[in-house]
């Protein structure tokens, strides 16, 4: 599983907001067929939102985890039934994440400051 700094996700998560679930995960839960969907699905975007039919928090935590570890992705966001998850592709290459955001005054935000944003 991919892991991400704060601003890596911060500026990911920015980015999905405008995105519509692109793949849905029924009652049958995480399935074969739907796994494959989602890795050409992230193949293809690289950053891409789930929506999970289950009303258990803790089925749709294990639901991310598995697509992350099974498909070497990121977590990104999990707000309600909504999963965000990253995966990079290098061919694709469409999305360019800020390396360290900065502030009013152009100087780089240091670690406390960059902790309390999240």
């Amino acid at each position: 599983m991919l892991s991400l700094t704060v601003s890596e996700r911060r500026d990911l998560k920015a980015r999905a907001h405008a995105l519509n679930p692109t793949v849905m995960i029924g009652n049958a839960g995480l399935t074969e067929a739907v796994l494959r969907e989602i890795a050409i699905t992230l193949k293809n975007h690289e950053l891409i939102k789930i929506r999970v039919m289950s009303d258990e928090r803790a089925q749709r935590e294990a639901i991310l985890e598995s697509i992350c570890t099974q498909l070497n992705a990121a977590p990104v966001q999990h707000i309600g039934k909504i999963l965000v998850v990253y995966q990079p592709n290098p061919e694709a290459k469409q999305i360019e994440i800020k390396k360290m955001p900065r502030h009013k005054g152009k100087k780089p935000l240091t670690k406390k400051q960059l902790g309390s944003r999240t």
